[in-house]
């Protein structure tokens, strides 16, 4: 029942003239399971996965930085001005912000990239709407292919135990997704109004702020990409990796330390989201301890590829996708499902993303920051987007799976 009340309240998302925040929401039913007696205090905690956590602070502590330094600003003054005409800035745009987004997981790209979204926007003359569903959907469909570009991908690689999460992912997921993202492209020219032939100069106020640092973001990203790369090579060659992701995430973030600048940093952390996974987890391991979830689903239908990515397209808009492979990952792993299957999870819970706005934080978080600076996209609006979006990922997805299985 407790669960019930909290997926139905993610579902509605509103009270009246009030507003539920979805962190809030999942910390109560956290707290209703500790009352009621489903868990006992130990059994929660012993279910809160602080790799999870330390790695989701580090990374938000990383993004947080290169927004306040203005370095951000600065790397995206540079990529974007290599763009020659609209057309090209729109698709540099989507091709880095993807990237970036399996790096530095999609929602901390949510909260930095939309005033650079805005920025772009406005300074070429293209309507905000563009840019903003371009970063949505870049965000969400360039996080499929790395086990850290979303919440639900770094829940996925860490409890099925996947031995080479990163290799994995890649292998599998790299070609849908570069099939995916050309369709996001071309989906977003063709709602594109004419564009200006000429491109005005791109970002020229945007440069650092706090030079030091600016410095240490640098650094903290060149230790980020090493110490993935690093990983990398030694599950490829056989040896076992020495670093989990939390420490790697741990070890990147350290250099902001020193910064006398850290402190405004460390409040400035998405701690909303962090919240929402402490009490997702607590609520989930009670939903499991119950048996109430296990035996709703046969497990010939759990293995199911193309009812994972269906299923966890349409679900991800009712309970949202973390949830949803939160809830799954103890019946897969029951189940004895092979890694692929755990990929097919991950793509549809994902792309499930694109279809609506309330299908991925990322999407909410956008909007909010949005509508602080006066642009706003409306839920229509997004759908016109979504639905052709996500039906051929969807479809190209699907097709891939049956391709390689």
């Amino acid at each position: 029942m407790i669960l019930i009340l909290v997926l139905g309240g993610i579902a509605c998302r509103q009270i009246g003239g009030m507003r539920l925040p979805i962190w809030g929401m999942m910390l109560a039913g956290a707290g209703a399971v500790l009352i009621t007696g489903s868990i006992t205090l130990t059994e929660a905690i012993h279910a809160v996965n602080i790799e999870i956590i330390i790695f989701l602070f580090s990374v938000f502590l990383i993004g947080s930085a290169m927004e306040g330094s203005g370095y951000l600003g600065y790397l995206a003054r540079i990529i974007f001005s290599r763009a020659g005409t609209p057309g090209q800035l729109i698709s540099l745009f989507i091709l880095t912000m993807g990237g970036f987004s399996a790096l530095l997981m999609n929602d901390t790209l949510a909260i930095i990239g939309t005033p650079i979204a805005l920025a772009l926007a406005r300074t070429c003359e293209i309507p905000d709407r563009i840019f903003l569903l371009a970063l949505a959907g870049a965000i969400t469909t360039g996080s499929i292919i790395s086990p850290i570009g979303n919440p639900q991908n770094l829940l996925i690689a860490i409890g099925s135990g996947m031995e080479n999460p990163f290799l994995t992912f890649i292998e599998v997921l790299l070609v849908p997704t570069v099939l995916s993202g050309i369709i996001l492209y071309a989906i977003i020219r063709r709602m594109t109004p004419p564009l200006p032939s000429v491109l005005p100069p791109v970002l020229p106020e945007a440069g650092i702020r706090d030079q030091r640092l600016a410095l240490l973001c640098r650094a903290s990203l060149g230790i980020l990409i090493g110490l993935i790369i690093l990983r990398i090579i030694c599950m490829a060659t056989g040896y076992p990796p020495m670093l989990t992701l939390s420490t790697i995430a741990a070890i990147s973030a350290a250099p902001i330390l020193p910064s006398p600048n850290r402190f405004a940093i460390i409040r400035s952390v998405d701690y909303r989201t962090l919240l929402f996974f402490v009490g997702l987890f607590i609520l989930m391991e009670a939903v499991w301890i119950g048996g109430t979830f296990p035996g709703l689903i046969p497990s010939q239908l759990i293995l199911s590829i193309p009812w994972l990515i269906g299923g966890g397209i349409l679900l991800s808009q009712i309970i949202s996708n973390v949830p949803f492979v939160a809830l799954l990952i103890p019946s897969l792993i029951e189940a004895g499902s092979s890694e692929t299957v755990f990929l097919a999870l991950a793509a549809g819970s994902t792309i499930g993303g694109n279809l609506t706005l309330l299908g991925a934080a990322s999407n909410i978080i956008i909007i909010q920051n949005a509508e602080r600076r006066g642009a706003t996209i409306s839920f229509v609006e997004f759908l016109r987007f979504g639905v052709p979006v996500t039906i051929l990922q969807g479809a190209v997805f699907i097709g891939w799976f049956a391709l390689i299985a």
